[in-house]
């Protein structure tokens, strides 16, 4: 059976962040992946065969990367081994006759747009088992034509290799074998027409035209609606461009679901996200911990569910206004499926659908937030090599927050202000860069001999990203909104995080000033973490493209609310509300607006349903199962839940100064949100001019220790400056509070000291370039015994 290919591009609007290739957006879509490629045509001076690297016989150890076909034309190939080469890709073609060829992969080296020494991506391509003279991904820096010289192939079967060289992310488009003394074109305009000139063969389409709902995205967001809309009655189609379902919270990104879920008005939304939700214990966590298989095995066991998995959404077609088609193709298969339904949920994070269907969207120009890629590493029983990375970021120990209990976390993250759309692959590259230039300084540099038997385990290759479009519905929530608690009548989904927005740290700035890779997270308050601010449902559907819902990180909020709704638990009770919405969309054969102007007490009763609630269709009566959730109980006011979290300062030994009876300055913070602080509270603050000052007195003479009691986490500071004094006696010390104290995990000493009865002395920290927040809770003065 034939390899088929074709290319189809679309000219982006004026207005629309461009990809770093220019004007031409190329989708490079194999039409039928086989055991073997047949000539695609005859040029005159012999055949020409183009081989799609997706389509070999066998990936081996080469992983399918489907996050930039938008960006860069094609999914590909990534030998991504972590400094380890990959097994080889390989499969068999067909050429049209044996003879001399002239052969061309589509690659790049993936470090030369940087001027970064070294080609990391190196591979070969074996030909019968013999490698091609050329060292392929060794030049360009943009994706193009590497020529790799000339070939006898003796027959019209030949066997074709990917042989990895490195194991540093090599990366592999497509191969074009040629007699013609002409190569495939180089310019990106040119390539699309080219292509289908090449093949000249009948796009193969399958219509889908039987769904009530078809929802594009797998993530979180994506999987509540579909769930929801399914147990409503609704037939759905569910497309998701990867392997696995769960968007950030898969197994391939690793970034634990929160946010609170069952509470506000509505405490049986978040009981489909219950269901689904992972189990991780930290971002990131393992692999079993992000549980793939029963979130595959919770959707297909829905019988109103089709799950196409693997299937990249790349066109849309429009009737007025409308959706009247959303196209997808199988990224292993490339088989072409246009999905015919009168409505559509856009849950790709990227706002993709609704960007192709022109709906209003908004996009920050600066101060975005970035893309994750995390990372793990493990220590074995001997010693483990790691290949110098000269190619990588030049990083020293310093320059980066060490990963402690063996992971980078959610921190590690870039891109603040480049084109989150049309760059994507660039911020995802640069990630790359900063974790291997870091694991190397662990290896190779400074921290050599402590890590001598470390071993990377785990890189996420498939980025992480926090914020790009936002699609613009008959609401726009804003901050102020939050702040305020300005009441809707269609607030839903309880939002429970805190405006929680990222920025680079500036610690680590410094070095690499153009694209920091560390963050840090700035909490605002304002937020009831307990029973949340319940989001409108004016803000999950387009104002403009009226047969289009939304949900996840795109839905209608400026970038400040993004900061309390994007996390994942929040954006899977979204797609619960849009789910039960188009299901009375379909009952009353109307539009998601109507549903708020119309029949907005029938959403309000079906939101009070337990989430296993089902009907067949959409017409019929729903079923309460036996297996339903019982509802959950209100959730413990912050005042009461406060009190049992903290430790009452009269139950501990010595002198306890707590924050409230401190001397501050500058603009400080309280906070409830960490385990095992003192009294009611702690505070925090990053500003330049906060300060803070315990002040206390010794009831007799003697020999005191003095501590601070702080709790540890990520984004503290690692130089917080710590002033202890006693008369002329002066203690300054220099603490890192990304570290737990070492006393109970509460306290750290701050040394001992001489004082007479009646005598005062004082502790200060300062947040001025503590490099994070400064925490402060509270002091201890204790007698030493003699």
């Amino acid at each position: 059976m034939p390899h088929f290919f074709t290319t189809i591009f679309r000219m982006l609007p004026t207005s629309a962040p461009q990809p770093s290739w220019g004007l031409f957006l190329l989708l490079a879509v194999t039409l039928a992946a086989t055991t073997s490629v047949s000539a695609s045509a005859d040029d005159g001076a012999g055949g020409g065969v183009l081989v799609e690297a997706e389509s070999l016989d066998s990936a081996g150890g080469w992983k399918l990367d489907t996050q930039f076909i938008r960006e860069m034309g094609s999914p590909y190939l990534l030998a991504h081994g972590l400094g380890t080469p990959v097994a080889d890709a390989s499969g068999t073609v067909e050429v049209p006759r044996a003879g001399e060829y002239r052969v061309y992969v589509r690659t790049k080296d993936w470090v030369a747009r940087w001027g970064a020494p070294g080609s990391p991506g190196r591979f070969q391509l074996l030909v019968n088992g013999e490698p091609l003279e050329t060292t392929f991904g060794s030049e360009g820096a943009q994706w193009h034509w590497q020529d790799g010289g000339t070939v006898q192939i003796p027959d019209t079967s030949v066997d074709l290799a990917l042989h990895d060289l490195t194991g540093f992310d090599g990366r592999c488009d497509a191969i074009y074998l040629t007699q013609s003394s002409e190569g495939p074109p180089q310019d990106d305009s040119i390539l699309p027409a080219w292509r289908r000139e090449r093949l000249d063969i009948a796009e193969e389409v399958t219509v889908k035209d039987d769904y009530d709902l078809v929802v594009i995205g797998g993530g979180y967001s994506g999987l509540g609606t579909s769930i929801s809309a399914a147990r409503s009655g609704c037939r759905v189609a569910l497309i998701q461009d990867r392997g696995v379902l769960g968007g950030n919270g898969s197994s391939e990104v690793r970034v634990w679901a929160k946010g609170e879920i069952r509470r506000g008005k509505y405490p049986r939304i978040g009981e489909i996200v219950e269901e689904l939700a992972d189990s991780a214990k930290k971002s990131p966590g393992t692999y079993e911990e992000f549980e793939d298989a029963k979130k595959e095995t919770i959707v297909r066991a829905e019988p109103n569910i089709d799950l196409f998995l693997n299937h990249h959404a790349y066109q849309v077609e429009m009737d007025g206004d409308r959706i009247q088609s959303v196209t997808a193709f199988d990224t292993k298969t490339s088989h072409r499926l246009k999905f015919v339904a009168p409505l559509f949920a856009d849950c790709t994070g990227h706002a993709t659908i609704g960007y192709l269907a022109g709906a209003d969207f908004d996009m920050s120009p600066d101060g975005r937030m970035g893309m994750s890629n995390m990372w793990a590493w493990d220590e074995l029983d001997e010693k483990v090599s790691f290949p110098e990375t000269p190619w990588a970021l030049d990083l020293e120990m310093q320059d980066f927050p060490y990963p402690r209990d063996h992971h980078a976390q959610w921190f590690w993250e870039s891109g603040f202000d480049k084109d989150a759309v049309g760059d994507a692959e660039g911020i995802r590259d640069w990630n790359l860069r900063a974790a291997y230039g870091a694991f190397n300084a662990m290896k190779n540099r400074g921290g050599a001999a402590e890590h001598q038997n470390a071993t990377m385990t785990w890189l996420a290759y498939i980025g992480g990203p926090r914020e790009s479009r936002r699609l613009m519905g008959d609401v726009l929530l804003t901050h102020d909104d939050i702040m305020q608690k300005k009441e809707f009548v269609d607030g839903t989904v309880p939002s429970t995080w805190s405006v929680d927005l990222h920025y680079p740290k500036k610690q680590y700035a410094e070095k690499f000033p153009d694209n920091p890779f560390i963050s840090i997270a700035v909490h605002g308050s304002g937020v009831d973490r307990t029973f949340g601010y319940p989001i409108p449902y004016r803000c999950f559907y387009s104002r403009n493209v009226p047969n289009l819902f939304m949900a996840g990180r795109c839905i209608s909020v400026t970038h400040e609310a993004l900061g309390t709704t994007r996390v994942m638990k929040t954006c899977g009770m979204m797609g619960e509300v849009i789910g039960k919405a188009a299901s009375l969309c379909r009952l009353h054969q109307c539009l998601p607006r109507d549903v708020y102007y119309n029949y907005w007490s029938e959403l309000d009763s079906m939101l009070k349903l337990p989430g296993k609630a089902y009907r067949e269709t959409v017409d019929a009566e729903f079923v309460i199962p036996a297996d339903a959730m019982e509802l959950a109980p209100p959730p413990v006011p912050k005042r009461a839940r406060d009190a049992a979290k903290g430790i009452d300062p009269k139950k501990l030994s010595g002198t306890v100064v707590d924050d409230h009876a401190a001397k501050r300055s500058g603009n400080w913070t309280a906070g409830t949100g960490l385990e095992k602080f003192i009294g009611d509270r702690y505070l925090y603050s990053s500003g330049e001019n906060a300060k803070i000052r315990f002040d206390f007195t010794a009831a007799e003479a003697g020999k005191y220790e003095v501590q601070l009691a702080y709790q540890s986490h990520e984004n503290r500071g690692e130089q917080v400056s710590v002033v202890l004094q006693v008369g002329d006696e002066t203690v300054k010390k220099s603490i890192d509070m990304t570290v737990a104290p070492q006393i109970d995990g509460l306290f750290l000493s701050l040394g001992t000291v001489d004082l007479a009865k009646d005598q005062q002395g004082s502790v200060t920290l300062s947040a001025k370039n503590a490099g994070g927040h400064v925490h402060a809770d509270a002091i201890r003065v204790s007698p030493v015994d003699k």
